[in-house]
């Protein structure tokens, strides 16, 4: 007699159970058996005897059990018996995911699919198990029939946050596949908490925007027009869609949103941030500028009024955006460092107490207890904050400096603002070589001057964006280091935090320290230095762009925003004065609002559209790089002049023009200029721009000793030099913190 038959059933089931948890499942298709023998009329041991069976590998025999079981149900028994089955299949599903043995869950969910096909969470749960498993697309979606039974009717109890989350799944692998749009129209019909719906929606939109792809910036416009469809005037999201359209080169529809931003922001604080987003849209036409200038105007008395007002709420903080999107548009404007720092350094003094305020249960900068007069022996503690490690301008120039720095006397610490994954550029410069190195994909800025002051206490903290990037301000204004320093990511903050700010003899005038509220620390020769560029091979040729062999060719290649109407005056007046020379505009913008104001402006000045030739964009920076030799003289911008343009131009031995002003913008190309040892082609006035241009065009003579003199500078000028620059940095950082010890 078989001993387990005499067993009382009760144990046989709890044995069976046991077996069942403990992944013996060959044991407990066995033990399941004895019970059906024993009690043929309780049919949850055929569910389970299926289970057992499917989970052992036996497919076949799982199914043939279930559905013979199924077969012996009398009318009335048919549904309750189904919906018994589904659960304990549901439950034995969740366990196997919250094991992570995707495989069998999903081939579980497609059992629960086939036997109750109508089953709304478990179809949900079959497209992200199959997008784990790299089983999803187009036709496996309609194999569920998902999308007609969300559009069949509506589904008051199905879990929304599923349906979200699976939506989301889905479009993000298959989002080039119409019919999965289609579901998630459909599941957007079903009633939807809007609000909960934008919650979710918009953090995984904007995450998507940072990927690299070009189908996922697609999907993040996509997504973010549907939270517009919830709250047309959530202004979170009206600046996101207007920055992915900017970035998808659809300008008029950026443009657009940033109007209905403005239209939609309440407070003066609102406003001044909307009228940033809108006026840097603006800037890239190339012909809105008195629509700029009032939208600047209009800033200024906002922030007259916002400064005023202003009255600490712990739950409202100030939006750092008001530094960024408040300061930095008015470079481009004009050149007067005297009227426009002011009210920058204004501003950054609220927003700093501010900050200061709203972070003081998480991170409140304390003085280190250092006696006046003491010198310290031990490695000091140099800390680079930025986003823009990266293979992006601050990138391509800070690299040279972590490859130089000196380890064996100072400990090199990075700090990678809003980076989830390291490339393998910011890995090989930033990450490799520095003595500690920590990202922040969504800290709170607190929390990351919390890691700096008091996990690393960080001696000297530099910060590389500057306004480029709010966080990055929002850090420093915290105090974390004793000494904190702003280097070459743009012009100064004005965060009163900041003790200095890295300039050289040329980049600004003496007089710049009446209006900067950092003091201005000037290196011996240069404020930056690179060792070079990679180069690619040229894709651009006379021929192609039908120029003649013997035409001179002037090339202007910088960002829309830098295209100031008296500038390109000035540069279709050298066209003019030289019949046989041809202009190449080049640069990030809205290509055919730039066109049509170079060609109006051409027209009123007397030359002829057709020595314009309009470029777009180069494969990669290499390519851009070789693609420079194409011209004979670079002209360069005013009052905002190009920087890591510049440095290419140099690097390339192309003769440059620039125009040098006051400001900081304005005098970038001066100093590296200076750093090269080449003056021709520097001026002061615009009349002095014109005449330069036009006398490198006709002499090609002093345009070959230019391109001799600066291909021999990369053998001896300080701007090629990081080596040597990073021996002045260190210098500067050991005398800036020698101040600090003497109080």
């Amino acid at each position: 007699m078989n001993l387990l038959m005499s067993q009382p059933t009760s144990i046989l089931q709890q044995q069976a159970q046991t077996a069942l948890e403990q992944h013996e499942y060959s044991q407990a298709a066995f033990l399941y058996e004895q019970l059906m023998e024993q009690e043929s009329e309780t049919i949850q041991h055929a569910w389970y005897l299926g289970l057992a069976r499917l989970l052992s590998g036996l497919e076949a025999e799982a199914q043939f059990t279930w559905m013979m079981a199924l077969s012996a149900a009398e009318p009335e028994q048919a549904e309750t018996w189904t919906a018994e089955l589904v659960q304990i299949l549901q439950t034995a599903a969740e366990q196997q995911e919250s094991e992570e043995n995707w495989q069998m869950a999903w081939a579980i969910r497609q059992h629960i699919h086939e036997i109750a096909s109508a089953d709304l969470h478990n179809l949900l749960r079959l497209v992200q198990l199959a997008v784990k498993l790299n089983l999803f697309n187009g036709d496996y979606l309609e194999s569920l029939e998902l999308t007609p039974l969300l559009k069949s009717q509506a589904w008051p109890d199905l879990d929304k946050a599923l349906l979200l989350q699976t939506m989301l799944v889905a479009l993000e692998h298959q989002f080039e596949d119409p019919r999965t749009k289609d579901l998630a129209e459909a599941a957007l019909r079903q009633d939807l908490d809007h609000s909960r719906a934008v919650n979710f929606i918009l953090p995984k939109a904007i995450g998507f925007s940072h990927r690299n792809l070009a189908f996922s910036a697609d999907l993040a416009i996509y997504l973010v027009e549907i939270c517009l469809r919830y709250e047309p005037e959530n202004l979170d999201a009206l600046k996101s869609l207007g920055g992915l359209y900017e970035s998808a080169g659809r300008y008029a529809e950026a443009i657009d949103t940033a109007r209905r931003g403005l239209a939609a922001s309440r407070t003066p604080e609102e406003q001044m941030t909307a009228i940033g987003f809108l006026a840097v849209r603006l800037l890239k036409t190339g012909s809105c500028w008195d629509e700029v200038r009032a939208l600047f105007e209009q800033q200024k008395t906002l922030m007259s009024q916002v400064i005023s007002d202003y009255e600490y709420k712990h739950d409202e903080p100030l939006d750092t955006a008001l530094l960024t999107f408040c300061s930095f548009y008015s470079y481009y404007l004009s050149d007067n460092p005297a009227i426009h720092r002011p009210l920058q350094n204004r501003m950054a003094t609220l927003l700093q107490a501010d900050l200061r305020l709203q972070a003081k249960h998480v991170f409140e900068s304390k003085p280190r207890p250092i006696a006046p007069g003491i010198k310290t022996e031990r490695k000091l503690k140099i800390g680079y904050i930025a986003r823009y490690m990266q293979q992006h301008p601050v990138g391509y120039i800070a690299r040279w400096l972590m490859k130089h720095h000196d380890y064996d006397n100072f400990d090199i610490y990075t700090y990678h603002l809003h980076v989830k994954d390291v490339s393998e550029f910011t890995n090989q410069w930033f990450v490799k070589p520095v003595t500690r190195s920590a990202k922040f994909e969504d800290g709170s800025w607190a929390g990351i001057a919390k890691h700096i002051g008091e996990n690393d206490e960080i001696d000297i903290l530099i910060d590389l964006d500057s306004i480029t990037y709010t966080e990055a301000c929002n850090v420093m204004a915290l105090k974390p280091a004793p000494v904190q320093v702003t280097w070459m990511g743009f012009d100064a903050s004005g965060i009163p935090a900041v003790d200095y700010y890295l300039a050289d003899p040329y980049v600004l005038p003496e007089s710049a320290q009446e209006y900067y509220s950092e003091k201005i620390w000037r290196l011996p020769n240069t404020y930056l230095a690179v060792d070079g560029f990679e180069v690619g091979v040229p894709t651009l040729r006379r021929d192609l762009l039908g120029i003649p062999a013997d035409a001179v060719i002037y090339l202007s290649s910088q960002d829309g925003r830098k295209r100031h109407p008296e500038m390109i005056r000035l540069q279709l007046r050298v066209l003019r004065e030289l019949p046989n020379s041809y202009l190449l505009i080049k640069g990030l913008g809205d290509a055919a609002s730039l066109q049509q104001a170079f060609e109006q402006m051409a027209e009123s000045e007397g030359v002829a559209a057709d020595r314009l030739r309009f470029l777009g964009r180069d494969l990669n920076e290499p390519i851009h790089r070789a693609n420079l030799s194409i011209a004979d003289v670079i002209l360069d911008t005013y009052p905002y002049n190009g920087a890591t343009t510049t440095l290419e131009t140099l690097w390339m031995g192309v003769p440059l023009v620039t125009r040098v002003g006051q400001q900081w913008a304005a005098r970038n190309s001066y100093t590296m200029m200076m750093n090269v040892g080449v003056t021709e082609g520097i001026a002061w006035t615009d009349e002095e721009y014109v005449e330069w241009a036009v006398r490198l065009g006709k002499d090609a003579a002093l345009r070959h000793d230019i391109h001799i003199r600066l291909l021999q500078s990369r053998q001896t000028a300080p701007l090629w030099n990081t080596r040597q620059f990073a021996r002045e940095m260190e210098n500067a950082y050991t005398q800036m913190w020698q101040k600090y010890l003497d109080g």
